[in-house]
């Protein structure tokens, strides 16, 4: 195997193992959320305030089903890493050809079942009538490119399983600015509107996906294509499900809190609308990166269970935390300097109402990014660990605040509730997988003792 492109999470300073593999995922999520910023930006500059918050009032919608994709994807990639840290190749093999046709079921279903359910879901969560068809527009080309979602993110789930997390990163950022480019063209040369926005995302994730793909079976010896190895085997696909399923659930039952906080915002009016989804695009560049740092805690505490070194995964909870702290010290301090002209930029100069919500809101939640930095250290670590069942009750904490921020706007603080109802979900899923993280480290360092 090429090991300029493969790390083994197993040997090494866990913080300086941890960090360096987190790096290319940070860069990578931060290219990718600049998908949906590009919409943003292009949308409301180029297109109008009114399609900006068509757009915006989505977000929950696409949050709902990106998650469970993403999660599902993630979660796919556990049993990979696990049998890459327990030098057992045939298994990764095993696995990663098993994923393959769970993800090709799921694409299908979910993409045919929420096209069609697209129109009824944003009735049902008040979208505002003079938005209602721009929105549908917009999400039913979204819904409809959900294979190239899933083609990109289970690749690149898998190269993060065998330890590579430079390639994907290289990768999108190709097709980031591909995004970027075809946003433009079709939005204004072509005058796509919204539907052109969308499009260009879903081609841009599909040829990143690609990508990862060639590498893959390309370049790294231990991906290989073996007659034996391709068929649906009951035993793989039911520990995939296990894993995988679990935390895709959890990404959606967290996302329907967002549903539930989302018509909460649409009852505050077009405005408001538009102040949450600006401040909240540009919140998502300052938390992507601690959302890579789980996602590298995901696979360094897999490679280290599948190598049964907890006293590794316990040491890499601390280099986690420390990274995160540092973080979002740095991330705090970027937004209390620069929030202004990234409103600006993103809404232009002229919608003061709207820049002063989205300014609000960036001020309020920005305080609180410690809690979201640990959750995702503690979160993915249980989901590492291969106990992603146990992480549901993590997303319900996350629904939970979430709809209580959103029943706190509507009846008594409006705008202000909103601002906080996305830390109080953090919050409450964080007090959840701390002890559950204790709880199984416990557990497992016993069983290990024993055999």
């Amino acid at each position: 195997m090429h090991s300029s492109s493969i790390t083994d999470l197993t040997q090494g300073r866990p913080i300086v193992r941890i960090l360096l593999f987190s790096i290319p995922l940070v860069l990578g999520t931060m290219f990718q959320q600049l998908y949906s910023f590009a919409d943003t930006v292009i949308v409301g500059r180029c297109i109008s305030v009114d399609a900006l918050a068509a757009v915006g009032t989505t977000s929950s919608l696409h949050f709902l089903t990106l998650g469970f994709v993403q999660g599902t994807c993630i979660g796919l990639g556990i049993p990979i890493a696990q049998s890459f840290g327990a030098k057992n190749d045939t298994d990764v093999r095993r696995y990663l050809w098993n994923g393959v046709w769970l993800c090709i079921i799921i694409s299908v279903i979910l993409a045919i079942g929420m096209t069609l359910l697209a129109k009824p879901l944003l009735r049902l969560i008040q979208t505002p009538p003079e938005l209602l068809s721009m929105a549908a527009l917009y999400i039913q080309v979204l819904f409809a490119g959900i294979p190239a979602s899933v083609l990109y993110n289970y690749s690149a789930s898998v190269l993060r399983a065998v330890g590579d997390s430079k390639h994907p990163f290289y990768f999108l950022l190709i097709s980031c600015v591909l995004n970027v480019v075809l946003d433009y063209v079709f939005i204004v040369p072509f005058q796509m509107g919204v539907f052109g926005a969308a499009f260009a995302t879903v081609i841009s994730q599909f040829i990143s996906g690609i990508l990862n793909c060639w590498w893959a079976f390309t370049k790294i010896d231990l991906i290989q294509i073996k007659k034996e190895e391709l068929h649906w085997s009951r035993l793989h696909i039911k520990r995939l499900c296990l894993i995988g399923l679990p935390m895709g659930f959890e990404y959606s039952v967290s996302a329907i809190g967002a549903i539930v906080m989302q018509g909460a915002i649409n009852a505050l009016g077009s405005t408001l609308v538009a102040a949450q989804t600006t401040g909240e695009k540009i919140r998502q560049l300052f938390t992507l990166p601690m959302e890579s740092v789980g996602m590298a805690m995901a696979t360094y505490a897999g490679q280290n269970f599948g190598a049964r070194r907890l006293d590794r995964v316990k040491q890499g909870l601390t280099s986690g935390l420390t990274i995160q702290v540092l973080y979002c010290v740095a991330a705090w301090t970027a937004i209390f300097l620069f929030k202004q002209p990234l409103v600006s930029f993103v809404l232009g100069e002229s919608v003061s109402e709207t820049a002063a919500g989205a300014i609000q809101y960036l001020t309020l939640i920005s305080n609180l990014f410690p809690i979201h930095g640990a959750l995702m250290v503690f979160r993915n670590t249980l989901q590492g660990l291969g106990y992603s069942t146990y992480a549901i009750i993590s997303g319900i904490g996350e629904l939970i605040g979430r709809s209580m921020g959103g029943i706190l706007a509507v009846e008594f603080f409006g705008f202000t509730a909103i601002c906080y109802a996305n830390p109080l979900a953090w919050f409450l899923a964080l007090c959840y997988c701390v002890l559950m993280v204790n709880l199984v480290l416990r557990k497992k360092t016993k069983e290990f003792q024993t055999q």
